[in-house]
Parts: C-alpha cells; sequence; structure tokens
C-alpha cells in the first residue's frame, strides 16, 4: 500500500477510535431500565454503569499517555483495544451488579489507552504538515460527537430490537478489526527511555478518581455529607501527594517542567473548560427534549442530529480555514464566546416552547462555537509539548477534558437540583431548573473566553517559522526510525 493511502486509512483507524470512546458513554444511556431489571441495580446505584466507565477512563488517561511514551504508541493502541475487547465481552455477560461495574471500568482502562495513543500515532503521522495536522485533528475531532450521538441511536435500536448485553458486544468485532489493522497501518513509534512512575500513577489516578466520584456523587449524597467531604479531602491529598512525588522523582509520570512549556498549561485548562460547559449542556439539552417537551429517547437523538452535522461539518471544513486565516488563538477565544452565546441562547427556554422556537437556532450557534473552539485549543495543547512527550501531552489534554467535563456536569447537576429539575412531572419547575445549568454552562464558556485570550500566547511569525522547522526536522527523522 502507497504512504498516502495507507495514511488515510490510519486516520480513519484513528477517528474510528476516537468514536468508540466517545460512543461508550453514550450508549448504554436507553438501556440503563433494562440493565436495571436484570441485574438488580438500585435506583441510587444505577448511575455507575455510566460512572466506573468514566472515572477509570479520566483516572487513568495519564498513566496511558505516559505507557505510550515508553512502550511505543502503536503497542498501547492495540493494547487498550484488548483490554476493551474483553471489558466489554464481561460487561455484556454479566450477571450481577459488580461484575458489570468491574467490566465498565476495564472498559474505561482499555479507553485511557487508547485516546492518548491514538493522539500520539495521529501526530507522528500528520505532524510534519501544519496544513495536514489541522484537517486530521478536525476529522478526529468531529469523530466525537458522531460517537455521542450515534451512542443514542445505537442504543435505542438494540435494546429495542436485540437486547441491552449487545450494546457491549458492538465493540468486539471493532476491537478485532483495529487489533489486525493497526500493525499494517500505524507506525510502531519510539520508545523512551525510562521506567513507569508507578507511585506517581497510583496517586494521581486514585486522586482524580476521588476527585470525580466526589463531585459525581455530591448531588446525589448533599454537599454538606461527611462522606463527600472526606472524599474530596482524600483527592486533595492524594493529588498533593502526586505533585510531590513528581518534583522529587528522576524519571516522573509527568514532568512538573512541561507545564511551563508556552500554550500547554492555558490549553488544557481551555479543553476542561470547554468540557466543563459543552457536556452538561449536551446532558441537559437531551433531558428537556425528553423530559419537557416529551420526545422519546429516539426522536431527541434525532433533534440532536442538526447540531451534530454542523458540528462535524465545521470541524472539517470551517475550523482549519478559520485557524489557517486567524491562527489559533483568536479562533479558541472566538469560539469559546459562540458557545457561551448558544449556551445563554438556551437558558431561555420554556416549559410550553418547542423544538423549532427553543432549542433549534440557539444549539446551532452553540455547535459552532464547539467545532471552532475544541481543535486549535486540542491542537496547541498537543504540539506545546515536545515530541519525545507526545503520548504523555496527548493523556494530559485527553484528563483535561474528560475530568472538566465530569466536574461540569456534577456542578451544574447540582446548580439544576436547587432549582427544582428534581421535580419530575412539573415542566415549570424542570424547565426552571434546566435553564439555571444552561446558564451556569454558559458562564463557564465566557470564563474560557476570557482566560484564553489572557493565557493564550500567539508565537511571532520568527518563532513560528522556526518552531515548525523544527518539527519538520524532528518528525522526518523520526520517519526514519519507525518506518514499518
Amino acid at each position: 500500500m502507497s504512504t498516502q493511502p495507507r495514511r488515510s486509512w490510519a486516520l480513519a483507524l484513528i477517528a474510528a477510535a476516537q468514536f468508540m470512546v466517545i460512543m461508550d458513554t453514550s450508549i448504554i444511556g436507553v438501556a440503563l431500565p433494562h440493565i436495571q431489571d436484570q441485574l438488580g441495580f438500585t435506583q441510587e446505584n444505577l448511575s455507575w454503569v455510566f460512572n466506573a466507565y468514566v472515572i477509570a477512563f479520566g483516572g487513568l488517561l495519564l498513566l496511558g499517555g505516559r505507557l505510550s511514551d515508553l512502550f511505543g504508541a502503536r503497542r498501547m493502541f492495540i493494547t487498550g483495544w484488548l483490554i476493551l475487547l474483553a471489558g466489554s465481552a464481561a460487561a455484556g455477560a454479566a450477571g450481577d451488579v459488580a461484575t458489570e461495574l468491574s467490566a465498565r471500568a476495564v472498559q474505561g482502562a482499555g479507553a485511557a489507552l487508547i485516546a492518548p495513543s491514538s493522539l500520539t500515532l495521529l501526530m507522528m503521522l500528520f505532524g510534519a504538515n501544519p496544513r495536514e495536522l489541522t484537517r486530521a485533528l478536525a476529522l478526529y475531532g468531529a469523530a466525537a460527537p458522531a460517537g455521542g450521538t450515534a451512542g443514542v441511536f445505537l442504543g435505542g435500536l438494540i435494546t429495542q430490537y436485540l437486547s441491552w448485553p449487545w450494546i457491549f458486544y458492538l465493540n468486539i468485532p471493532v476491537a478485532i478489526a483495529a487489533v489486525i489493522a493497526a500493525p499494517a497501518l500505524m507506525p510502531a513509534g519510539t520508545r523512551a527511555r525510562g521506567s513507569v512512575d508507578w507511585a506517581g500513577a497510583l496517586t494521581v489516578t486514585a486522586g482524580l478518581a476521588a476527585l470525580v466520584y466526589g463531585i459525581v456523587a455530591a448531588p446525589e449524597r448533599g454537599w454538606t455529607s461527611p462522606h463527600i467531604w472526606a472524599v474530596l479531602g482524600a483527592a486533595t491529598a492524594l493529588l498533593a501527594a502526586f505533585v510531590i512525588i513528581q518534583g522529587v522523582r528522576r524519571a516522573p509520570l509527568l514532568r512538573l517542567s512541561l507545564l511551563r512549556a508556552p500554550n500547554l498549561t492555558a490549553a488544557n485548562l481551555a479543553q476542561a473548560l470547554l468540557g466543563a460547559a459543552w457536556i452538561p449542556m449536551w446532558f441537559f439539552l437531551n433531558l428537556y427534549l425528553q423530559q419537557v417537551l416529551g420526545y422519546s429517547a429516539l426522536p431527541a437523538g434525532a433533534a440532536l442530529l442538526p447540531m451534530t452535522l454542523l458540528i462535524m461539518a465545521a470541524m472539517i471544513t470551517l475550523a482549519p480555514r478559520v485557524i489557517a486565516r486567524f491562527g489559533p488563538k483568536a479562533t479558541t477565544v472566538t469560539g469559546l464566546a459562540i458557545l457561551a452565546a448558544g449556551i445563554g441562547w438556551l437558558a431561555l427556554v420554556r416549559a410550553d416552547g418547542s423544538f423549532t422556537a427553543d432549542v433549534l437556532a440557539a444549539s446551532l450557534l452553540a455547535a459552532t462555537g464547539m467545532a471552532l473552539a475544541f481543535i486549535p485549543s486540542l491542537g496547541t495543547a498537543i504540539s506545546a509539548a515536545p515530541p519525545a512527550d507526545g503520548g504523555l501531552a496527548s493523556g494530559l489534554v485527553n484528563t483535561s477534558y474528560q475530568v472538566g467535563s465530569a466536574l461540569g456536569l456534577a456542578a451544574m447537576t447540582a446548580l439544576a437540583a436547587s432549582h427544582g429539575a428534581t421535580a419530575l412531572g412539573d415542566p415549570d419547575a424542570l424547565t426552571g431548573g434546566f435553564s439555571a445549568a444552561f446558564t451556569g454552562a454558559a458562564v463557564i464558556a465566557a470564563a474560557a473566553a476570557v482566560l484564553a485570550a489572557i493565557t493564550l500566547r500567539t508565537p511571532s511569525p520568527t518563532s513560528q517559522q522556526a518552531t515548525t522547522e523544527q518539527t519538520t526536522a524532528e518528525q522526518e527523522a523520526l520517519a526514519v526510525r519507525t518506518r514499518a
């Protein structure tokens, strides 16, 4: 196979990986009542079918990025798919609560290897050409909303016409295809010298997991619960220990000096706040469609299609052109500002409203902002790190987005509940709660725009050219070493 078609197929496989990783967070939604009935979940612990995946995914991403650097991105990409395959088979065959939750955590662990290694492979394949890299990141970014919406549709179709275990079994043929195709399509990647910082990996994974758990569980247990404060206190202690360990170890999981790389911390902050605004908007918009406007799951998914299709089209066509014309900083700031305006418009939803009048235009405006902000902030976060730390940078930006999403959703859930969103069957109270959540998410997006404008740097033409030439030389040398 010639180089260009091979790279195109490799990009398709990387985008498919992103698609599946995100789809696994949304495909279970419609099936949850069926899983509850058959496995004996209580109403209180049912949400952990979702949370077990997200916590394992977000908590292990940094470790996944480091393993990708140490053992090669292709090897970790394949390993992640094998772990996801095993977890999916176990989740579908589970006969009790403990097995189901354990299997979902295994799925999340596999995703935590797939996500950072995918981005590392993308950078290896397309990083030498800024235009190609922007287009590749656009396709990669468009795969995320596509996976989220496909999960809603497929979850409903599979649950209705087959049975809920098949929402997990669906991963198996895709994983097998990825494992077979990866050696022929992907470069092996370099293997950095060093050892795994297991103490750092343990503290950051446990700390992030505890933080996400505490924030997610707080709306259910109450923010004044001693249990929640104990968990959040443990999370703070573990993350502080992680920082201390990174400062004293010779080969740390995350070199603290890496955070001083221009734009890396600022771009990761933008990604975290982007997730903290976008995911709550998507979540509560779905609830508004179903619980206030009376849509069932599949029509609600169809109502989200215009927004999803616009994101995909804008990421692939509009965002690269805007970035080329105005640069990544201006595009990120503008996208976040547009996102804030769109979500703020959604805050005006009415209890007696309609999809056309209350949702369509506002959701399309928000989608435009998401498409413009996601690609440049993601590309900046990855390219700000040295090539040798590509896997770690990929894990870091994925962690930022996933943890930001979890924290934002938990905070907006608490805000919505305090404004009446728990009053099922009362459209006025529900709308008031959802409106409060939209307002909060809009404030987060607006704050992100301001912070991005302040903290992101615009490289001078001279330094930008030097960086491009250096990156090109490094990628050419890398291609010689990793040609396979």
